[in-house]
This record gives C-alpha cells, sequence and structure tokens, in this order.
C-alpha cells in the first residue's frame, strides 16, 4: 500500500453534504445483500453439526451422523468461488454490477433450497454440487459491490461507507450462525433454516432489483446537488467514458502486490475460523448446537463493531489532514494482521480446560480483523476507482486458493475432525 497523491478542487473541499441522500440509502441496500447473501456463505457451518448428528430433535429430520468429509463440504464453497472473479469484475464494470448481484442473489438462494434435497439424494456430493455453484455465482458478489462502493462513495466517506457495506457481511455472519443454531435446535429442523435463508434472499433481491442503481448518474431521483457532491469528490479518479484495463500497470505495482499478499495472509486465518469456529465449539468446548452458534457468533459481533465503528476515525484522520491516506491505510492495516496473528499464535499455548481465554483469543483473532477494512480493502479504491472491481476480484480470487486451503489444512492435521492439538495448528 502506498500513499495516494490527490489534489481536491477548493471547492469540494469546503462543499460538505451533511443531510442524509439518496447514497446513503444505496448503501443501506448494499449491506443488507451481503447481510444475506453472507449468510448462505455461512450457514452451513453451523448446520453441518446438526445434519450429522445422531439424535435429531425430530425423529422425522433425516440426518446422516456417517458422514466423515465434512471439511471438504465446507471448502467446496470456494473452488467455485475462485473461477469468476476477475471476469466477474471486467463485466460489472463493463454493463454495470447491479443485474450482476441481482442474479447473484436470486441463484444462490435457489441453490441453498436445494442443499436438503440433494442430500437425501446424492448424499455429501449433492451438498458439494449445491456449494460449488454457489461459490461460482457468489465469484460476482465482492468484485460486484466494490464497483458499487466506488461509485457511489465520495472520497471523506468512502472508509465509513465501504466499512458500513462490508459489516453488512461481518452481521451477516453473527445472524446466520444465530438463526441457523436457532432453526437447527428446534423441532423445525436443518432442512427449515436452508428453506427460510432461501426465502429471505428471494425476497431481498427482487426488492433489490426495484431500488438499486449502477451510480448516481443513472438514478433518476437522486438530487443534482448531490449528485454534484458524489462526482466531483470521484472526478479526482473517474471517468465518463470507459477506459481500457492497465494490466501491465496492475501487474507490476508493488501496492497492488502488498493489498494481494496481505488479503491472502486474511484469508487463511480468517476463513479458517469462520468455517472451523462451530466445530471447535461442539467437539472441544462440548457446547449445544444453540450455545454453540451464540458463541461462535460472538467474535463477528465484535469484527462488525470494529469494522463499522474504526471506518469514520480512518475517515477523519484523512479528513483533518491529521495523516495521508496511505499512512492511514498502512496503520489500519498493521492493526487488523498483527493483532489477530498473535491470538492464533496464543490458541496454540490454551487446552479445553481454558475455555475463557480461549474465547477471548477467538475474540481477538477475528474481531481486530476489522481494521483491514479501513486499511487493505478499501485501498484498492484509493490506487484506481476506475478499476476497483478488476483489483478486487484479483485480490478476492487470489485470496479464494488460501480460503480453500485453510478449512482443508484442519482435515489434513486433525484427519477430518477438530482435534484439540490440531486445530491451533492448522490455524
Amino acid at each position: 500500500m502506498s500513499d495516494v497523491n490527490v489534489s481536491i478542487p477548493e471547492d469540494v473541499q469546503t462543499f460538505r453534504m451533511k443531510k442524509l441522500g439518496v447514497r446513503h440509502f444505496q448503501i443501506l441496500l448494499m449491506f443488507f445483500t451481503l447481510l444475506i447473501i453472507n449468510g448462505h456463505r455461512v450457514m452451513l457451518s453451523v448446520a453441518i453439526i446438526a445434519m450429522t448428528a445422531e439424535t435429531p430433535p425430530d425423529p422425522s429430520i433425516s440426518t446422516y451422523p456417517n458422514w466423515t468429509n465434512t471439511d471438504t463440504m465446507l471448502s467446496s464453497f470456494f473452488w467455485g468461488y475462485l473461477v469468476p472473479q476477475v471476469g466477474a469484475a471486467q463485466l460489472g464494470e463493463h454493463f454495470g454490477p447491479k443485474w450482476f448481484l441481482f442474479g447473484t442473489m436470486i441463484i444462490g438462494s435457489i441453490f441453498n433450497m436445494l442443499v436438503p434435497t440433494m442430500a437425501a439424494s446424492l448424499g455429501p456430493t449433492g451438498v458439494i454440487i449445491c456449494r460449488v455453484v454457489q461459490g461460482l455465482n457468489q465469484g460476482f458478489l465482492f468484485p460486484s459491490m466494490h464497483i458499487l462502493i466506488s461509485r457511489w462513495t465520495p472520497l471523506y466517506e468512502r472508509s465509513t461507507m465501504s466499512s458500513v457495506v462490508y459489516g453488512g457481511a461481518n452481521l451477516g455472519n453473527v445472524v446466520s450462525m444465530i438463526v441457523t443454531g436457532a432453526i437447527c435446535g428446534s423441532s423445525l429442523g436443518w432442512t427449515a433454516a436452508f428453506y427460510i435463508y432461501g426465502g429471505c434472499g428471494i425476497a431481498w433481491a427482487i426488492l433489490f432489483a426495484i431500488l438499486a442503481e449502477n451510480s448516481p448518474s443513472s438514478h433518476k431521483k437522486i438530487s443534482a446537488e448531490e449528485k454534484r457532491y458524489i462526482e466531483s469528490s470521484n472526478s479526482i479518479s473517474h471517468m465518463k467514458k470507459k477506459v481500457p484495463t492497465p494490466w501491465r500497470a496492475i501487474a507490476t505495482s508493488l501496492p497492488v502486490w502488498s493489498v494481494v499478499i496481505t488479503t491472502c495472509a486474511q484469508a487463511w486465518g480468517g476463513y479458517t475460523l469462520l468455517t472451523e469456529i462451530p466445530t471447535y465449539m461442539s467437539s472441544i468446548m462440548n457446547f449445544d448446537i444453540k450455545s454453540n452458534s451464540q458463541l461462535s457468533a460472538l467474535p463477528f459481533c465484535v469484527l462488525f463493531v470494529i469494522t463499522v465503528g474504526g471506518a469514520p476515525i480512518a475517515d477523519r484522520l484523512i479528513s483533518s489532514k491529521t495523516l495521508t491516506i496511505g499512512t492511514t491505510r498502512k496503520l489500519f492495516n498493521l492493526a487488523g494482521t498483527l493483532l489477530p496473528a498473535a491470538a492464533l499464535l496464543g490458541l496454540g499455548f490454551v487446552d479445553s480446560s481454558q475455555k475463557d481465554l480461549t474465547l477471548v483469543l477467538l475474540v481477538v483473532a477475528v474481531g481486530a480483523g476489522g481494521f483491514c477494512n479501513s486499511g487493505s480493502v478499501v485501498n484498492l479504491i484509493d490506487l484506481a476507482p476506475n478499476h476497483a472491481g478488476t483489483l478486487q476480484g484479483i485480490s478476492n480470487g487470489s485470496s479464494t486458493i488460501c480460503s480453500i486451503l485453510g478449512p482443508l489444512s484442519v482435515q489434513f492435521f486433525g484427519n477430518d475432525k477438530v482435534q484439540s492439538d490440531h486445530f491451533p495448528t492448522a490455524s
């Protein structure tokens, strides 16, 4: 990450809109989109415990206690997720991201609702097929979302607004774990969790299609004042006509590579924790599924608070010129990587009797990563707003490899079942 040197017009520096506007409503739409769709991604990590239980809450609900390749099922989402990243970004930048996001929600929701049927008919292979398709589909999610953020966020509000949007993904983890755990532990059973979440996704997709727009210039009801505020701030780097992707410059850019490497490191630890914490709580800490889902969600509650709460501080440091854009991004990214790394190392020295300390370390390992949303995540927009989707696709695609390897490393070290002496090693 490097300092981003920009020369902001004097009238834009003095002109700040204080009232709520269309841009805030668009940010809210993006927030709820990630909250729901990220829930599809995460819910299997909780549901798999109920799916493989020997004694379901209702005997009429099918379970599969003989399944042994649960970590493969958890990681299979990323097999498909890796494929479309850069291509999805290019399509979103050319045609606009709105309808790609709509398609992501519709297709992902349908296959979420198909999981119980596919599990009954094809076993683990059926679940893996659904997850691979969901991953392939969600490969369009973050590149498209990054394009929308780059078009709707003024420079001085960028950290806050992007963190609110991506905070939706973090809160989606929390809601998904708690709701899925509650449904799985009730008489409704694990199958209902997939039907309910899928139905919510379809309903939200329709609402999003009606209310969302690709940019301020295509929104029919935005005021001229707000449109000028957004576009004059972004006109520093955004051009009216489409520009070709500078592949050579991207490939040789050290700041871009630093973001990619950082994101890969975050993905390994982050997604290992995301997929394995519920199993760890069940197998090592021996919590029942309702308590498990609530405690597993706690680190992601802290992640949401830090993501959204830290962003205004970053924006204030930049707008007051206390720190440069680049220095602010580096500072927040440092906090978001070193603190989780220290906590993960600490997990290697605790045992199953130290439940409180283990929970604290898990909270730090997950929650402190929220600082990165005001660091490396938004830095891609700072570096090249015209190509924010493409850069996000490259970064997200590269980190997805680590997202696949992280959960599989638990299977490698723990023989497919989480063991107390193997989980910290894999993390």
